[in-house]
């Protein structure tokens, strides 16, 4: 297994991590953060490493957006347990992503391996940058114009990369 997809294997190892301290009170957080931070990294560096010395494979293909959902679905959901980010958003967030997963799956069904795109990969910077400065802030989103300016942004990019992913591959979803 080469060092990209070990370090995608490590962002999914930190989750757990992540999660028990998000539970934990007080600066505790600043602990989560740091961990969060560290995950959200490896999703930059294992993509630089694949394409810049030639790693890239199917595996990291598939696991590399896997590895990014569970991440940011994790640390939504404990946002969502604090009260600081609202349910629907998360409820958009995640039928987004199983949309997309179900195209991908009918992808492979045919043989092809749909990489992430480029609204996909701002989609899933700006939720990180949000869900970093929600655990950093310990505010509801909706208590700073930041908050709310970046919870606009990630619902809609969210929603508009989905359309764009689907879009782009229409001729998957129209064979027989």
């Amino acid at each position: 297994m080469n060092l990209p997809n070990k370090l995608t294997l490590t962002r999914v190892a930190l989750i757990p991590l992540m999660v028990l301290l998000l539970y934990l009170p007080g600066a505790w957080r600043y602990a989560a953060a740091a961990v969060f931070a560290l995950a959200a990294f490896t999703d930059y560096l294992d993509g630089h490493l694949a394409r810049s010395k030639g790693l890239v494979t199917n595996f990291g293909r598939f696991l590399d957006p896997v590895a990014d959902k569970l991440l940011v679905l994790s640390a939504l959901a404990m946002l969502v347990h604090t009260q600081q980010f609202p349910a629907y958003g998360l409820i958009v967030i995640l039928s987004r992503e199983l949309c997309v997963d179900g195209l991908r799956m009918v992808a492979v069904g045919q043989g092809k391996v749909i990489a992430a795109g480029q609204l996909g990969k701002i989609k899933t910077v700006s939720q990180m940058f949000l869900i970093l400065y929600l655990i950093l802030t310990q505010t509801h989103v909706y208590d700073t114009v930041l908050g709310v300016a970046g919870f606009v942004f990630v619902l809609g990019i969210t929603l508009w990369s989905g359309v764009d992913y689907f879009m782009k591959n229409r001729t998957i979803i129209s064979q027989k």
